[in-house]
């Protein structure tokens, strides 16, 4: 008896020691907490890069920071609230789904993974198409190599994204990590140099009255 209790006391603490090496200290600022933040915000701007209109900054640099003081809150504290929800749970290894299977039941579960697939879903039907034009305009524009077919290059883009998240949570990590420093380097040195071809006009509030005036490309 005293053997068993010493053996399941042993793996008890190993079992311990392996949940506090995995989940670290929530209150404590960690290296993966500033890959994953880097990855995030790399993330951020490359949707804005894809997908933020040229004539967006057409009403002034005003119009943009009151779009953003209005977002900030939408998106920070429902993103938090979520965050803490999933980490209370007891089924947070199994993601948002078993969370909210834990806290509102099976049928709740069933309706937000339909909800959440099809917002998901959406989202990655405008990824993949700016991925593919992307890509394509790439190859065309950059490599001065013939534009392959459309329905092919879509089908390996989404594949090979695919691939790489089976690999895991940390090999994913490390992948966005690489990615997203020469990102934002990049993105630092363009904003960087067009500093001189800055047109400060846009700061006032005049610019405001002429922002429908603007046209896209």
């Amino acid at each position: 008896m005293n053997g068993n209790t010493a053996k399941n006391i042993e793996f008890q603490v190993d079992n311990t020691a392996v949940k506090n090496e995995k989940y670290l200290d929530p209150k404590k600022w960690h290296k993966q907490d500033t890959t994953w933040a880097l990855s995030l915000f790399g993330t951020a701007i490359g949707a804005g890069v894809l997908f933020l209109p040229i004539n967006a900054g057409s009403g002034g640099l005003l119009s943009l920071l009151l779009i953003t003081i209005l977002a900030y809150p939408v998106m920070y504290y429902s993103h938090r609230a979520l965050a803490k929800m999933i980490y209370a749970s007891n089924s947070a290894e199994e993601g948002i789904t078993g969370t909210i299977r834990e806290y509102f039941g099976n049928k709740a579960s069933i309706i937000f993974n339909i909800v959440y697939f099809v917002s998901i879903y959406t989202i990655v039907l405008m990824y993949s198409v700016a991925l593919t034009n992307t890509a394509s305009s790439f190859i065309v524009h950059q490599l001065h190599m013939p534009e392959p077919p459309r329905a092919i290059l879509s089908l390996v883009l989404v594949l090979g994204l695919i691939a790489i998240l089976n690999f895991g949570q940390d090999i994913t990590v490390k992948i966005m990590s690489m990615l997203v420093y020469p990102f934002i380097a990049s993105l630092l040195f363009i904003a960087i140099s067009l500093i001189p071809q800055w047109n400060t006009s846009m700061l006032s509030f005049s610019a405001v009255s002429t922002a429908s005036t603007g046209t896209g490309y």
